[in-house]
């Protein structure tokens, strides 16, 4: 392997960047601020795509297509979703190219101009509701519950792959519902789903909460997320879910007959997380020796490296490599065999660190003879000798398996409660702002003025309004004006 990752203590960004590169996850493609995601890293992303379908489904909702341009005049029709994603939209001019006059190089056919132009889809609600139009006409209708596996294009100026990209691939579920309270329950629910799968398989604690109102989806009047934290103190929106209120449903004329025979406009949801869940998985665990993957989402949980000299005993190790291997894969355990005679054990050991697979299996000769394997865990680095023949191997691995699956969790939850601190004073704020870093629990007054201010002064953001929080009189640690309750701030990517 090459040289060793920088030091995250060092440089956190540039640990980033070379950690996805390093690891096979992805890498800068030729069109500025796009991503090719590596099969690797694609894999990982299709682990999460299957479960969280998976969540989709058991919820009620089912799959759909919808296109990837939209007509520009749709944008329009709702006036704060226009204004939200104007700044971010590739538009779509004409249909035709053709080569130049002198043959040199291809232009844009000036006859080939659209009628209207359209926008490259950097959300797909107002495609999505001019569609439900058509679908919906009476109660019996609802509640429709649709999601769409998509990628979309947001012109974003400063990228990082995984985080930011101009183009990204996500998921977005769009619901119509027959009451307020049956979209807001939806709404809520989207939310738990995104939590459940973060702490579940990703290992991420996260908080649930509500944005602010200058920190929600444009276009909605609730925006409930999930909110991570970054080993280098910095807040991570890991997903949302928005109650639209009746406002799409009014923009494109979308109205049901009631059961008692009235006519009603419904009721909406969107909610959606993205391959930024990739830079969430990576940041949260992993060390300056590379990737620490969940054993849920690692496309390979164990990996066998045999340690030999010449084919006779690297076939006798196959041979038991092999009967290990339908061992594990009879439990569900996804299991790897490295007979590469392209590079040594040593080089392998370090490739698999770097790309966090969870546990190495290393046989040699010598544990052919004593029926044993060495086993390390890339979570703590840790090596053991395992005797087979005083454990049921299979039972055992899967086991260390959930074992680290909750380690991982446990330390991540450890950190976030460590960097989590109260503050009182704006002093205090910009002081552990700055010294620490993490979540600040602070007392704020309500306003957006407030709240953009403490963001121009300090970069500081609310990341959301926790769900659980108690009632709590204060005082605005800005402004000094009353307040009934803490809020979450923090730098955030």
């Amino acid at each position: 392997m090459s040289k060793g990752l920088p030091k995250r203590s060092e440089d956190y960004s540039l640990w980033y960047n070379e950690l996805v590169k390093r690891a096979d996850l992805a890498e800068n493609s030729p069109v500025r601020g796009c991503m090719v995601i590596k099969p690797y890293g694609f894999s990982i992303w299709e682990k999460m795509q299957a479960q969280l379908d998976k969540m989709f489904k058991e919820t009620g909702h089912q799959n759909a297509y919808f296109p990837l341009f939209i007509p520009k005049s749709y944008l329009s029709k709702e006036a704060s979703h226009v204004e939200g994603f104007a700044k971010e939209c590739a538009v779509v001019t004409h249909y035709r190219l053709k080569n130049s006059e002198d043959g040199k190089e291809v232009v844009i056919d000036p006859d080939a101009k659209l009628e209207e132009e359209l926008i490259i889809r950097p959300t797909s609600e107002t495609v999505i509701w001019s569609t439900y139009k058509n679908w919906i006409q009476s109660y019996r209708d609802l509640p429709l519950l649709v999601n769409q596996w998509a990628n979309v294009v947001r012109w974003e100026m400063r990228t990082r792959l995984f985080l930011r990209t101009a183009e990204f691939l996500w998921q977005e579920g769009h619901t119509a519902h027959a009451t307020k309270q049956e979209a807001v329950d939806e709404a809520v629910q989207m939310m738990e789903v995104y939590a459940a799968f973060a702490e579940q398989y990703m290992a991420v604690p996260v908080v649930r909460g509500i944005k602010s109102e200058n920190e929600r989806f444009a276009g909605a009047e609730d925006t409930y997320c999930i909110e991570a934290l970054m080993q280098d103190g910095k807040a991570l929106q890991a997903g949302t879910s928005h109650f639209l209120g009746q406002n799409f449903a009014k923009a494109f004329d979308v109205k049901f007959a009631t059961k008692e025979g009235g006519l009603e406009y419904v009721w909406g949801t969107s909610w959606g997380v993205s391959t930024r869940l990739m830079g969430a998985l990576i940041m949260a665990h992993s060390d300056d020796n590379g990737l620490v993957l969940p054993p849920k989402l690692a496309p390979n949980q164990v990996v066998i490296v045999p340690i030999y000299r010449g084919d006779e005993e690297l076939a006798k190790i196959s041979e038991k490599a092999k009967e290990i291997m339908t061992k594990l894969r009879s439990k569900g355990i996804t299991v790897h065999f490295d007979n590469r005679d392209t590079h040594k054990p040593g080089w392998k050991f370090a490739e698999y660190e770097l790309k966090g697979v969870p546990l190495r299996i290393a046989m040699g000769p010598r544990d052919l003879e004593n029926n044993t394997i060495e086993l390390a865990r890339r979570d703590t680095l840790s090596k053991e000798t395992v005797n087979l023949s005083e454990v049921n191997l299979e039972d055992y691995i899967f086991d260390k398996l959930e074992e680290i699956q909750n380690s991982i969790y446990t330390k991540a939850l450890s950190f976030r409660k460590e960097m989590t601190t109260e503050v009182n004073s704006w002093e205090e704020f910009k002081e552990i702002l700055e010294s620490k870093g993490g979540f600040i629990s602070a007392h704020w007054d309500g306003t957006g003025e407030t709240e953009d201010k403490i963001k121009e002064l300090t970069k500081a953001t609310i990341r959301c309004i926790p769900i659980d929080r108690e009632d709590e009189d204060g005082q605005c640690v800005f402004s000094g004006k009353p307040s009934k309750g803490r809020v979450l701030f923090a730098k955030a990517y």
